[in-house]
């Protein structure tokens, strides 16, 4: 065979191969659809419990030399000391080193990890990557009620990568109002995922935790995701579906549960996301923040607008 034929030949049978097998990210994405998602993520969630001595050290250890965590920022910085994987994973980091920001009308970011989206709620979809949006109303559960309230407002997505601290922090302080359980999938919510999966943030599993706050409605979403062991609440503990029906909780009338800007309010058991929405024209978000933004919980994620 004459080089030229050679080469052409081999031009022609990459050109076969990229049209016969995919890309990398779309066969991530396509392992996601036909991998077993909840079995996969009882069993992990089963042994990141697990209290057993090398059980959860082994998954410590590995996991601290894999994702390069800085053990110097948690209060116990000894790995050995945790009691599972889990307790370790939803470590408490010290407090002087995640301040919250505390300038007049300042709004606080909730966790930390890296912007995903931000920007405007637009005829009612969110932005989820570059040519996909997702529904609103779809990601509240349904209730198209609820969504009235934010529809024009504004929408915030922070991805929490393994390596990051995974409690999730009040942007404002506001009193709960209504939280819904949503069954769903358990994709992966990775800058990946989201540009291959259309929908993903309405398709997964998750909590929303509604807040009546001095701006009005405030929405805080808890998105469940590949491997996620379980989602957790301060004030319900772990939100363990019992069904496959979206379930609400009204605390409304039963409860004064407020919560101060900067406190708690939930947590990941392995990572995911946190989506947080505000109505029309109350707020704006950071100038600065974009798409791959770095994010620490307590920094300033926007402002309220002055009346």
């Amino acid at each position: 065979m004459s080089y030229s034929l050679y080469l052409l030949h081999n031009s022609v049978l990459t050109k076969i191969t990229k049209d016969l097998f995919v890309n990398k990210d779309q066969l991530f994405a396509l392992a996601q659809r036909i991998t077993p998602q909840k079995t996969l993520s009882r069993l992990i969630g089963y042994l990141a419990a697990s209290e057993q001595e090398w059980i959860k050290n082994l998954f410590i250890e590995k996991f601290i030399d894999k994702y390069d965590v800085d053990m110097q920022q948690a209060i116990e910085s000894d790995p050995r000391s945790y009691r599972s994987f889990n307790d370790f994973f939803t470590r408490a980091i010290k407090p002087e080193l995640r301040p919250i920001v505390d300038k007049k009308g300042s709004i606080a970011c909730p966790a930390d990890g890296a912007v995903s989206q931000i920007g405007n709620i637009e005829h009612g979809t969110l932005l989820q990557a570059k040519g996909h949006s997702y529904s609103l109303t779809t990601l509240l559960g349904g209730d198209a009620s609820l969504a009235t309230q934010f529809l024009g407002g504004k929408f915030a997505t922070i991805y929490l990568s393994p390596k990051d601290y995974h409690r999730v922090h009040m942007p404002l302080t506001g009193k709960l109002t209504k939280m819904i359980h949503v069954p769903g999938k358990l994709f992966s919510v990775n800058k990946v995922t989201a540009e291959q999966i259309p929908n993903v943030f309405a398709r997964n599993e998750r909590t929303v935790c509604l807040f009546e706050t001095e701006v009005g409605p405030m929405a805080v979403i808890l998105v469940g995701a590949m491997i996620v062991a379980s989602i957790e609440t301060v004030w319900a503990g772990q939100v363990t579906p019992i069904t496959d029906q979206v379930i609400t909780w009204d605390y409304a009338k039963l409860n004064d549960i407020t919560l101060e800007k900067g406190d708690e309010m939930g947590r990941f058991k392995l990572g995911s996301t946190a989506i947080v929405l505000f109505g029309e024209n109350v707020m704006e978000w950071a100038n600065e923040l974009e798409a791959d933004s770095p994010t620490t919980m307590g920094m300033q994620l926007g402002s309220i607008k002055k009346k």
